[in-house]
């Protein structure tokens, strides 16, 4: 699928809301989507991320290695069915013992979604599902597609592929606007900030934990 045009009508909404629902574009999204999901996390929150998948899911779109995401310490809970997933990642955000929890969970009621924003509230935490599209009602104030984009040119080498990029398009946002953004992988930080091209100063990282409702993510 090809990637929307780049518009900004508004400031990135940098701060995650409690509950957040973010699908992959196409096939071959599904790296850019977990880097996106782990950018939601608030900077700052040393807590870990929990992700929960059934097995099925993993199979088909592999495991996410944790050793390989600095600054990230990943609990990984693998289960058998969409509700053994489901209840995982309420228990984990109700536990408040996480930052993020992430379940690629497809096609969740919006009973279950209230439960999930009520239990991620409940714990200060974050909660991101994955599902496979964006269709049905959600409870999620935020809804994202994503989409993986070239990688920047190296400043040192233009031969050379420059920080990983992906496009994280706003579909429905609960009281904002809808909008797309460049965002880029900051080699110091390890998390995503706004690409140069669409910021003031392309430097401002994403989940700053002090910062208002946007700016970059």
């Amino acid at each position: 699928m090809t990637p929307s045009p780049l518009y900004a009508p508004g400031v990135f909404p940098e701060r995650p809301a409690p509950l957040e629902e973010a699908c992959a574009a196409g096939s071959g999204d599904g790296a850019a989507l977990i880097a996106f999901a782990l950018s939601r996390r608030l900077e700052g929150d040393a807590r870990p991320v929990l992700m929960t998948a059934t097995r099925a899911w993993l199979g088909e779109h592999g495991r996410p290695y944790g050793p390989g995401l600095p600054g990230v310490a990943l609990i990984l809970a693998p289960v058998n069915t969409a509700v053994e997933a489901l209840w995982a990642l309420e228990q984990a955000l109700r536990s408040g013992a996480v930052s993020l929890a992430l379940g690629a969970v497809n096609a969740a009621t919006l009973t279950q979604t209230r439960r999930l924003d009520f239990a991620a509230k409940q714990g200060g935490c974050v909660g991101l599902v994955m599902p496979r599209g964006l269709d049905g009602l959600s409870a999620a104030r935020r809804r994202w597609r994503i989409s993986t984009l070239a990688s920047a040119v190296d400043p040192d080498d233009a031969r050379a592929p420059g920080p990983a990029r992906l496009t994280a398009e706003l579909v429905r946002g609960r009281g904002e606007r809808p909008g797309a953004w460049m965002l880029e992988q900051d080699d110091e930080t390890h998390r995503l900030r706004l690409a140069d091209r669409l910021a003031d100063s392309g430097l401002a990282a994403i989940g700053h934990a002090g910062a208002s409702s946007g700016l970059a993510a």
